[in-house]
């Protein structure tokens, strides 16, 4: 399982709306070669789960840990956070019963490249987790000898 964050894809110029104002991906925003790296990744190293994104982390944690919580937070803030200031044309286009242009090929990005992210630390941590894990033992370990040493 692929856990991702928002993405900058076209979806939100092509879905069918009823929001008052733009649609958009909730922030932060990642471009979509940060999924694709993690979807291949994860098809190369079969693992349970991968994080992308610490927004993602939060969620997941949130969720397993305080769900109720995370639920009345998303309630109150959720639904402004996925639209821009802009006005949404009722009228424009929209992909719900039919391709709006299957002659082209319109790409992966969507209209926020300005302000998505094109890399994701959290995967970086969550490829190699086993590196990661032994570095926080050696330093825990090395914390312990240090004020074990500083007390003596």
């Amino acid at each position: 399982m692929v856990h991702l964050p928002a993405m900058n894809t076209p979806q939100f110029d092509w879905v069918k709306s009823r929001l008052p104002r733009r649609a958009k991906p909730v922030p932060p925003i990642f471009q979509p070669e940060v999924a694709a790296d993690a979807i291949v990744w994860a098809a190369k190293h079969p693992r349970r789960e991968y994080f992308v994104g610490f927004p993602t982390v939060e969620a997941i944690v949130g969720d397993r840990v305080a769900a109720g919580l995370a639920d009345r937070y998303f309630a109150r803030r959720g639904y402004d956070a996925q639209q821009t200031s802009e006005p949404e044309d009722s009228q424009r286009p929209h992909n719900l019963w039919s391709p709006v242009d299957d002659a082209r090929d319109f790409g992966a990005h969507g209209r926020f490249d300005r302000s998505a992210r094109s890399s994701s630390l959290e995967l970086v941590v969550s490829k190699h987790h086993r590196a990661f894990a032994a570095l926080g033992v050696a330093l825990a370990a090395a914390t312990l000898v240090y004020f074990r040493r500083a007390a003596a």
